[in-house]
């Protein structure tokens, strides 16, 4: 593996099979203004993540895009748990092992048991650590137009159709997450919930597990968005859907990040607001770059 500062990492020594899809990126510590586009598995992906406004510690999210054919490839995010020791080095590990392990893999058509070692490796490098550094772990498979979501924590994945119809959405490994999928908790009482910055499932514990979705077929208009608690702390779902269902991807994306950005510096009564790092992935498949896409 490669670094190029300051946080851009290429991987080298794959076996050949990353060379058609374009270079895997690990974005690590790294601090975007803007919201960023390229290519990726038949369609585009446009990503960003930056640190929490005024804070001093280094970015503790990170993203990879991981191509391994011009039809497939691994979007992952990793959010490092800030109330705990090396957060940032945890999601570190993380990137760089599931990294690893995909762009190793010599048969693109078959990518989650490169994605499940992935996920091992970094459990066991993360608890090596001996700290008690945690983080969390996102990774969704895109497959020929087949989608596959692997997670332990809070950050999540949302698939939305064209009409606004959610098609996916992932758990939140957290009390909070937990109690709104059970019916005892609202969207809106969650995004203000006093412990909503808990996880209960995270990489680095000693009882974690690996959350697998079934395959889903991507239709070619569906949108979908990863993120960590930075972005779905500070947007209700509704917001996100109607933004994302339509319209230039990336002109979709800038008006998320920007009104992240804004909700995370104003604290309102009216909006959900919790100051964090932010990751996010938004991909839809199409052309390549198409301008309809952004």
């Amino acid at each position: 593996m490669v670094y190029d500062p300051p946080g851009r990492y290429t991987v080298s020594g794959a076996g050949g099979i990353c060379l058609d899809g374009g270079a895997p990126q690990l974005l690590i510590n790294e601090q975007f203004d803007a919201v960023q586009t390229r290519d990726f598995a038949g369609g585009t992906v446009v990503f960003l993540t930056r640190k929490e406004p005024n804070k001093l510690t280094p970015n503790e999210d990170a993203i990879a895009i991981l191509p391994v054919s011009p039809t497939a490839g691994v979007l992952a995010i990793a959010d490092g748990c800030g109330g705990q020791a090396n957060g940032q080095l945890a999601s570190k590990l993380a990137m760089e092992a599931l990294a690893e392990s995909v762009c190793k893999c010599d048969n693109p058509s078959d990518l989650r048991a490169p994605i499940l070692d992935g996920f091992e490796t970094a459990i066991r490098r993360v608890r090596e650590l001996g700290s008690g550094a945690a983080t969390t772990l996102i990774a969704i498979e895109i497959n020929e137009g087949i989608l596959r979501t692997f997670h332990v924590g809070d950050s999540q994945a949302l698939l939305v159709g064209s009409r606004g119809k959610i098609k996916l959405q992932t758990r939140a490994h957290s009390p909070v997450g937990y109690a709104v999928e059970a019916g005892m908790l609202s969207e809106r009482a969650a995004l203000q919930h006093a412990d909503r910055h808990l996880v209960s499932n995270v990489i680095g514990s000693d009882d974690l597990h690996i959350d697998m979705g079934s395959a889903k077929k991507l239709d070619k208009q569906d949108t979908l968005v990863i993120g960590s608690d930075g972005l779905f702390d500070n947007l209700r779902l509704d917001e996100i859907v109607q933004l994302v269902r339509k319209g230039p991807l990336l002109q979709a994306a800038a008006t998320i990040e920007s009104r992240v950005a804004q909700r995370m510096s104003t604290e309102s009564v009216m909006f959900p607001s919790k100051p964090d790092d932010l990751a996010m992935l938004v991909y839809r498949q199409g052309s390549p770059m198409n301008p309809r896409l952004g």
